[in-house]
């Protein structure tokens, strides 16, 4: 009997100990990034995931309840820009489980990591409601620019070229949610608004 027909060969070997790793990590997923990058990063992509969803929310809030003489413009400027953030949500998800991390589970999960504030306010003025959505989006970001800056850091590229597009996206809510409000507190003549940038 040949011995070496009982020695796993150096790929079965390779495959077993994978095979025994994918079941002590269901949910693993190869990747040529290190594990402390995976976990960092996902984590990070995950409160990015659980701020966008509270942004969406708030923003169809506020595309709910507009009023006033600039009801249309308004209410559809928001609908738009809820539709842009309801558009990261799965791929921000899933790029969370294409580096072998976990991604939020929940309603419950989301809540607990967001950090845009609700609100639940019965009536709220259009003005402040763009002052709102402004500085939300001006905080979202930050916070992806932070996200990038960790990205470069270890080299992952693919959620790099992601985070640009939606740091442009942003970019843009923020300078229409500016512009949208620049009536409200206008200086006569001098078109100073009093709401900050």
């Amino acid at each position: 009997m040949n011995p070496s027909s009982h020695s796993p060969s150096p790929s079965s070997a390779a495959s077993t100990a994978e095979l025994q790793e994918r079941r002590a990590a269901p949910l693993s997923t190869p990747t040529d990034l290190k594990s402390a990058a995976t976990e960092q990063i996902s984590n990070t992509l995950s409160v990015l995931l659980a701020d966008v969803f509270a942004l969406y929310v708030k923003t169809k809030n506020f595309h709910w309840h507009m009023s006033g003489v600039h009801f249309r413009d308004l209410h559809l400027m928001l609908d738009e820009q809820a539709a842009q953030l309801w558009a990261m949500t799965d791929p921000l998800a899933e790029r969370c489980r294409k580096l072998g991390g976990r991604t939020v589970h929940s309603i419950g999960e989301i809540s607990r990591l967001q950090r845009v504030l609700d609100n639940d306010a019965a009536f709220v003025d259009p003005p402040d409601m763009m002052a709102e959505l402004r500085e939300d989006s001006r905080m979202l970001v930050r916070q992806l620019r932070r996200a990038h800056a960790l990205c470069a850091e270890h080299g992952d590229v693919g959620t790099n070229s992601l985070l640009e597009t939606w740091i442009d996206q942003g970019e843009q809510r923020i300078w229409f949610l500016f512009e949208a409000s620049r009536g409200a507190g206008q200086d006569n003549g001098n078109h100073r608004t009093t709401l900050a940038l």
